[in-house]
């Protein structure tokens, strides 16, 4: 298995307990991506990808997102892993009328009470969002969930690929890291202080959701 980590503080979260033998790629330190894998993970990060020209890497994790979907592999693309995900599949990519950062409700569509992932979560849970683009869902792909800034917030495409906008994985040790860009949540109007004590109430809440859904997704593996 193949986890795609684009920032040095952003790794897997409360998804790594779940990754068994799997190879970090740290594209930040310039890890070169592979051209094939068993199974791949693609994390966040700061770019988005428009930036290809910039961050060639993010053309080779298209590239390889569209091989593991088109030979069954099982996928999970969270925030700027769902939009390459979202673009490999052909949707349009794009920064969004504005930044969705903070807690906020995500709401499951019904065909996502019989996804496989998303078939026990809670209809709406409170998630951690920092992002400032959004995706068009792709064709042929399953809507799973959605907010009230984001329409796409989750999709399927086929039986094994998973893209997640929000920041499903996110614990302590990760929320921590993101808070470092203190700059861009002033610029977004969020309050660092606000978040910070938000995160005390929320972050054990979507742990227990983020549980359920990696287990099933560690099941296909």
């Amino acid at each position: 298995m193949i986890v795609i980590q684009h920032e040095p503080g952003e790794g897997p979260g409360s998804l790594l307990p779940y990754l068994r033998d799997a190879r970090i790629v740290r594209t930040f330190a310039a890890d070169p991506v592979p051209q094939d894998c068993e199974a791949l993970v693609v994390l966040g990060g700061g770019m988005g990808v428009y930036d290809q020209d910039r961050l060639p890497h993010l053309r080779d994790e298209i590239r390889l997102l569209r091989r593991c979907v088109e030979r069954g592999r099982p996928v999970l693309g969270i925030c700027l892993g769902s939009q390459l995900l979202a673009a490999a599949l052909g949707a349009e990519v794009a920064k969004a009328e504005a930044k969705e950062i903070g807690f906020y409700r995500v709401r499951l569509t019904p065909q996502a009470r019989e996804d496989a992932l998303f078939a026990t979560a809670p209809e709406r849970f409170v998630a951690f969002h920092w992002h400032g683009d959004a995706f068009t869902l792709p064709r042929g792909a399953v809507p799973l969930a959605s907010s009230t800034l984001t329409p796409q917030q989750a999709f399927r495409f086929g039986e094994r690929a998973w893209g997640v906008q929000f920041h499903l994985e996110t614990d302590e040790e990760v929320f921590s890291a993101m808070m470092a860009g203190e700059a861009e949540l002033r610029e977004a109007g969020v309050d660092p202080g606000h978040l910070r004590s938000q995160s005390v109430r929320e972050l054990p809440r979507l742990r227990s959701i983020a549980h359920g859904v990696f287990a099933r997704w560690a099941q296909l593996l």
